[in-house]
């Protein structure tokens, strides 16, 4: 594909030289910006090989050969459209290499699908990241915020209802059970409540898993509630930042509500990492879910950053 940037590669599958690339280039990027450029989702397709579904699209540098641009587009979604998240080296920036990725990724999408829909994910609101968007036809759809606790400060005093049991979750003996609670407390959100056993698997298999910090809530044996944390930064790879917990997944069975239940997990899950000896803690939610933030901020969470989604529906 020849962009006016130059030209962008097109690989179903990346060598292991070229993921090593990848994740220095999403590095150099996130450094400079203040958010990483890939979603969790991209990172594992990266370092596990994918499933043969997504494409990757690549700008080397004409002299030396490295990747100084690299974008990830997933086709698989046949409801909402194509979605693509891009990276590109802060040196060569301000040259068309960002531009260039989404034309070229316009191009992959409209194969998929003749309406040409495709939406683009930008880390951290960047406003060159809202410009580029506006330029070429796409519009602000959704917003996925961080928000951010420190863990020196006091935990409120809660206890589960006298008919439910906190447990650890138990690798093998419980992952059916818990799939089927997260496609219910989830049926309605876009990506998480679609996780397959391989999705709950190749998690398990990250350094970071720990089924220690995958909180369980039971109720006469079936379970009706979770909250799985995680740990960043102390797996040994380069972060480049101290290690920060995260409310990684939290979920209730929207059938057996039990009264407070989500607070009682969520403080259950922050214990945990303090006992990890951390001092912060981050989440993930959407913009929209007023009654998920006024839980977290009345736990004292506070808006650290914002990730948007950019649609181009019409094109």
């Amino acid at each position: 594909m020849v962009h006016n940037a130059g030209v962008v590669e097109r690989a179903d599958l990346l060598t292991p030289a070229a993921v090593a690339q990848v994740l220095e280039l999403a590095d150099l990027a996130g450094n400079a910006d203040g958010a990483y450029p890939l979603s969790e989702h991209v990172v594992l397709h990266l370092r596990h090989g994918g499933d043969g579904l997504s494409t990757h699209l690549l700008v080397r540098d004409p002299g030396d050969g490295s990747i100084i641009a690299y974008a990830h587009l997933d086709t698989t979604d046949a409801v909402a459209g194509a979605s693509a998240e891009l990276a590109v080296h802060p040196l060569k920036r301000r040259h068309g290499l960002g531009r260039a990725l989404v034309l070229a990724a316009l191009d992959v999408a409209a194969e998929q699908d003749p309406a040409g829909r495709l939406r683009l994910w930008a880390h951290g609101d960047h406003p060159s990241a809202t410009a580029l968007a506006n330029s070429l036809g796409f519009a602000r759809v959704r917003a996925l915020w961080q928000m951010r606790r420190s863990l020196f400060a006091p935990l409120p005093e809660v206890a589960p209802p006298g008919d439910v049991q906190l447990r650890e979750f138990r690798p093998g003996a419980d992952d059916a059970a818990w799939l089927a609670l997260n496609a219910k407390a989830f049926a309605h959100h876009p990506e998480q409540g679609r996780w397959t056993l391989d999705d709950l698997r190749i998690r398990m298999a990250e350094p970071w898993f720990d089924p220690a910090g995958f909180l369980l809530a039971e109720r006469a044996g079936e379970l009706i509630g979770f909250h799985w944390t995680k740990i960043h930064g102390s797996d040994g790879e380069q972060h480049h930042h101290d290690p920060i917990g995260e409310v990684y997944v939290l979920g209730v069975d929207p059938g057996a509500q039990a009264a407070g239940l989500g607070s009682v997990l969520t403080v259950a899950g922050l214990a945990y990492l303090r006992r990890r000896g951390l001092s912060q803690v981050m989440l993930y939610v959407d913009e929209s879910n007023t009654a998920a933030i006024r839980l977290y901020t009345k736990l004292g969470f506070v808006r650290w950053t914002t990730d948007v989604s950019f649609a181009r529906t019409n094109p």
